[in-house]
């Protein structure tokens, strides 16, 4: 049986008041003109795991205008186990709460023993030429739909870090300091070993598969954490290397007025595997391809680390592909075995996946089966 979505409910979400899906197991197309609502909803799916979704929007932000309810986002997913209701919506602190079969659920992590879910959208073409924190947000969020707990740990580093930085700033007592520098090394080395094993674990898996012709595939490395200092491959000794690097540091992260070196400085450099190229300079569709064969690569990771697939939000994900190319993204689509919800205004890029698919058209905040 494929894992899936059978019923989708969006309330005051973005330019949807009110929105109802029931589904079956196959891939979903949403078709419609641009602003009909088409990513909302990628997006409002998107929520129905850890983080700030797609958009890493606030989340006061997604409510609809003059709505006189708050947000929320409800769905069945429909397992092995049987189905599982969840749902996500507006908390009064102006966060988000999360329940789970009609109970307040113990974490928002707690949705991912139910589903996980991956995403490309177009913001992400630039990905390897763009900013070194893309990349990180790009590789953390890989690494969140293995391990649940790993948004949690980066939110918690950068609010330590921020503390650590306002005392240096304001010459804060020493003993204080060392609280908040242990405190950061501890989540540092969890978010550090976190990455690397997600990383070995994806790269051996892409290698199993580099005569695949379809996508391009990538050889994936992370920055050195330190200029100088061996990086320790073990979590105690790591947490004591950062750290001693902090305390060492604190006149340097003083003048500069952030915190120089750290986890939240490294980045992930990507390959071209078969023409041993920066993934950069390669062509706009060579990017775009290598960017979706990552995607697929980790998917099949996430399905046998955890046994769940992944739902995977394909926004506009067909409009740069040249027909052969989308054969193929179709036909890998079905191999993962799970559903995929994907965009478009042209239902003519989509004919390819005939009946494998069910197509919803959205106009203006509104959803119709065709």
């Amino acid at each position: 049986m494929i894992r899936h979505l059978s019923r989708l409910r969006l309330t005051a979400f973005r330019n949807y008041a009110a929105a109802a899906l029931d589904l079956d197991s196959r891939h979903v197309v949403l078709t419609g003109p641009n602003g009909a609502g088409k990513t909302n909803l990628l997006e409002a799916i998107s929520l129905l795991s850890p983080g700030r979704g797609l958009r890493r929007a606030a989340f006061e932000t997604v409510q609809a205008h003059d709505a006189d309810l708050g947000w929320a986002v409800a769905a069945t997913v429909e397992t092995a186990d049987g189905p599982a209701d969840i749902g996500t919506g507006a908390a009064p602190d102006g966060g988000r709460r999360v329940r789970i079969n009609g109970a307040n659920a113990r974490s928002v992590e707690a949705m991912s023993d139910y589903l996980r879910v991956l995403w490309l959208t177009p913001a992400m073409d630039g990905l390897f030429s763009g900013p070194a924190s893309d990349r990180r947000r790009f590789l953390d969020r890989l690494v969140t739909t293995l391990i649940p707990s790993h948004s949690a740990a980066v939110n918690d580093y950068e609010k330590a870090m921020r503390q650590r930085n306002r005392l240096l700033e304001d010459h804060g007592d020493p003993a204080w300091l060392g609280a908040i520098e242990a405190q950061m090394a501890e989540l540092g080395a969890s978010i550090h070993l976190a990455r690397t094993d997600s990383l070995s674990h994806l790269q051996t898996l892409i290698g199993q598969s580099l005569d695949d012709a379809s996508f391009p595939a990538a050889h994936l490395a992370l920055t050195p954490l330190f200029a100088e200092t061996v990086e320790p491959d073990a979590s105690a000794a790591l947490e004591t290397v950062l750290s001693e690097s902090w305390q060492r540091s604190r006149g340097r992260d003083r003048a500069a007025g952030r915190t120089l070196v750290g986890p939240h400085r490294v980045d992930l450099e990507v390959t071209y595997a078969q023409k041993s190229i920066p993934a950069a300079l390669g062509s706009t569709g060579e990017q775009k391809a290598l960017l979706i064969g990552l995607i697929l690569a980790h998917a099949r990771l996430v399905k046998l680390r955890t046994t769940i697939t992944p739902f995977l939000l394909l926004d506009e994900i067909a409009a740069h592909l040249d027909p052969d190319r989308r054969r193929a993204l179709f036909v890998a689509l079905d191999g993962l075995g799970t559903q995929c919800f994907l965009t478009g205004t042209d239902r003519v890029l989509f004919e390819a996946l005939g009946e494998r698919a069910q197509t919803i058209t959205v106009r203006d905040g509104r959803l119709q089966h065709d």
